[in-house]
């Protein structure tokens, strides 16, 4: 026998890889007796009818989380608080507001306010992702095995945090609860910084003449090919992320500007057993990602 829908409305704010991948996963379990969607193109709204994941799909944000049991905020987080401030007055009694949004101080901070006292905010962070946008790039497997954070403010409802958490469970993925400013710090590290280098070394690349560039490109190993693959992802999304967890990323950035200096120095002197002991370390990070399956 099929299992009741968790949720009977859920009302998706964007429409791209995550909002489009959410979609397809709740349909594929069965999670959502209506799934309707928001997004500001036109043409976004058009392929996402054709491609099927959405039951509704509104040009008005308001109209499309009217009678939303569940709404889940999938656009980059500099349009949050002008979000927020359009679908606050029409949330339903009772429903649970939530994101994907990689910085939640952020989205507490932009969307909190907006918060209705008779609806329940859980922010969440699905840590999935690839370097494709728009809703031709999602698939219903992206969570599977990918943890979800959840991040409530204090005080928030018990019964409709596990309710949104099982929601991801049957989408495939693992959850932790963690408090809104130690993710930020945690991502800070494990996605945010990979995210700036990887910009930075490709755009150095940019900035070489054009011959070497044209070999760069034709003879890129594996290690250059990666970091073109994350420095392919959304512009604007990412620019939110730097600009609005800026103090851990730039925390971080200290951190790595320091490290790498010392690593100038073994390569400048030739201290090949203090490169041998931190390329000792490195691997054994990289075995760990492995054996937890995030690889």
């Amino acid at each position: 026998m099929t299992a009741a829908p968790l949720y009977q409305r859920v009302a998706l704010i964007g429409l791209g890889l995550i909002g489009s991948s959410l979609a397809r996963a709740m349909r594929r379990g069965q999670l959502a007796s209506h799934i309707a969607g928001h997004a500001r193109s036109e043409r976004t709204r058009s392929k996402s009818m054709e491609l099927g994941f959405v039951d509704s799909v509104h040009a008005d944000a308001a109209a499309a989380v009217a009678g939303a049991d569940l709404v889940v905020v999938c656009t980059p987080l500099g349009t949050y608080a002008a979000i927020g401030a359009a679908i606050g007055p029409h949330l339903k009694a009772g429903a649970t507001l939530s994101d994907v949004g990689s910085v939640k101080q952020a989205v507490i901070r932009d969307l909190g306010p907006h918060v209705p006292e008779h609806v329940h905010f859980v922010p969440g962070h699905p840590i999935a992702g690839t370097e494709h946008s728009g809703p031709e790039s999602g698939f219903a497997e992206l969570f599977q095995g990918r943890w979800c954070i959840l991040t409530p403010p204090a005080g928030a409802d018990a019964a409709a945090i596990e309710r949104l958490a099982e929601l991801w469970r049957r989408c495939g993925s693992l959850i932790e609860i963690m408090e809104a400013a130690h993710h930020d710090q945690v991502l800070a590290i494990t996605s945010h910084l990979p995210h700036l280098i990887a910009y930075c070394i490709v755009g150095t690349v940019t900035g070489v003449e054009e011959a070497t560039q044209k070999e760069v490109i034709k003879f890129s190993a594996s290690g250059f090919r990666d970091f073109t693959r994350i420095a392919a992802s959304d512009p604007t999304m990412w620019r939110d992320v730097f600009l609005n967890n800026r103090e851990a990323v730039l925390e971080m950035l200290g951190r790595f500007s320091e490290d790498l200096a010392a690593l100038q120095r073994n390569i400048r002197w030739g201290e090949g057993d203090k490169l041998a002991e931190l390329f000792t370390r490195t691997r054994a990070i990289r075995r760990g990602i492995i054996e937890a399956k995030q690889a």
